[in-house]
């Protein structure tokens, strides 16, 4: 009876997602015809065996990116290789025990109000805040190697709000032995590699404006934030920061780098305009514009990114004398990437593994969820449940029927 429960669960939680696909994709006012397309790519690619990776990609990384938060929960760890159901375990008290860190994390989470939603009630910011004191801690206790930077918790508080706390750990996880991998070294001398990639491709671009930066020897720490933070830690719209997050997912380490010469390059005018001295230059770049053409940016960025390849800057730069881990290991890591299973294998396989390897990964934690759910005595939660499936269901049949009215050979793709 519990296996067949459980399977009826996750059934329906796929049932659901397509679902709200179908809505998205027939009954939205968004106007743009090239939304409903890029939904069906995206489903047609998760459900690709193996799942199509560089469609994805390509979704995060043109216009509106992944545009839900519903379907960044589908694709964001298939870009970074992870296995939603096997997932690490909630951290346990234990994590706060002696960690050198502790004190430092606690300090720049209890600051991090502003990245909360506004108008979020404040046990629930409170509650999401020791969560992501524990999530911090987990990454860390799990990579002894690593070292805590002020501005790792923007971009730990960004997956948090997403994706949850499980799903925060493991792909901060994988973030920070990869993408962030430079940052977290003992000292900052990997964090400067990276930003001095910064004036060579303003060299390339505009050398007026390379000159006149030079002259004001502004160096590059006014983009320090933006680097580290994924621009989490300077923009105060949250989408406008997981839009970027779509992009830097499907991107290669030091696309955050050319997204920051693009928006230097977009401030050309005014740099130009402000006297040439240090701290003045300093001032005008260290504030970032909150009404940036972000689209207009990141499809910048990536024509910078062909044209200007880090191998092809590292030459012109000398900046070859410093290795850093986050390019060296990239190329392995999209190899990691391209032979994924879909999410309906993945669960089958984890099911097929039985009792052995119960407690493990989301599929045993949802389990151990509706074994509470649906225990005895909680016959009207299962009523409730039924009627509501009854009523998904003739739901679903309608959305379908008109669905297949205005777009069969999209509707079928769905399925």
């Amino acid at each position: 009876m519990d296996g067949w429960m459980d399977g009826w669960m996750d059934g329906w939680m796929d049932l659901l997602y397509i679902i709200y696909l179908i809505f998205i994709c027939f009954f939205s006012t968004e106007p743009n015809v090239g939304r409903k397309q890029k939904l069906t790519e995206i489903h047609q690619a998760l459900i690709s065996d193996p799942v199509d990776i560089e469609t994805l990609k390509r979704a995060a990384a043109t216009r509106g990116g992944l545009l839900t938060d519903e379907v960044r929960r589908k694709v964001w760890p298939k870009l970074l290789n992870i296995n939603v159901y096997n997932l690490p375990h909630r951290p346990g008290r234990d994590v706060r025990d002696n960690h050198r860190d502790h004190n430092q994390v606690v300090l720049d989470v209890r600051r991090s109000m502003k990245r909360f939603p506004k108008g979020m009630p404040a046990s629930e910011r409170a509650v999401l805040q020791e969560q992501l004191v524990d999530v911090i801690l987990e990454v860390l206790k799990r990579n002894p190697q690593l070292h805590y930077y002020q501005g790792y918790h923007d971009v730990a508080v960004s997956l948090l709000l997403v994706v949850g706390e499980r799903m925060a750990i493991a792909m901060l996880d994988t973030l920070s032995n990869y993408h962030l991998r430079d940052f977290m070294d003992p000292t900052m001398d990997s964090t400067k590699h990276i930003l001095n990639y910064l004036m060579p491709i303003l060299e390339q671009v505009d050398a007026e404006l390379y000159d006149f930066m030079m002259r004001a020897e502004v160096g590059t720490i006014f983009a320090l934030s933006w680097l580290i933070t994924w621009f989490g830690h300077v923009l105060s719209e949250f989408k406008h920061t997981l839009r970027l997050y779509d992009f830097f997912l499907s991107s290669h380490p030091l696309m955050p780098i050319y997204l920051a010469a693009t928006i230097v390059l977009h401030r050309e005018k005014e740099v130009k305009q402000t006297e040439c001295d240090m701290a003045m230059v300093h001032h005008l770049l260290s504030r970032i514009p909150q009404d940036l053409p972000y689209e207009l940016l990141i499809s910048q960025a990536r024509d910078l990114f062909a044209r200007y390849p880090p191998s092809l800057l590292a030459r012109r730069a000398a900046l070859q004398s410093h290795k850093s881990l986050s390019i060296s290991t990239f190329q392995a890591f999209q190899l990691s990437t391209l032979h994924q299973r879909p999410d309906s294998v993945l669960q089958r396989l984890t099911k097929a593994h039985g009792a052995a390897t119960s407690g493990h990964g989301l599929g045993a934690a949802l389990s151990r969820d509706r074994g509470q759910l649906w225990g005895k005595g909680n016959r009207m939660v299962k009523m409730a449940v039924w009627g509501l499936s009854a009523t998904l269901g003739a739901a679903m049949l309608a959305v379908a029927q008109t669905a297949m009215e205005w777009g069969p050979d999209v509707l079928l793709q769905l399925f």
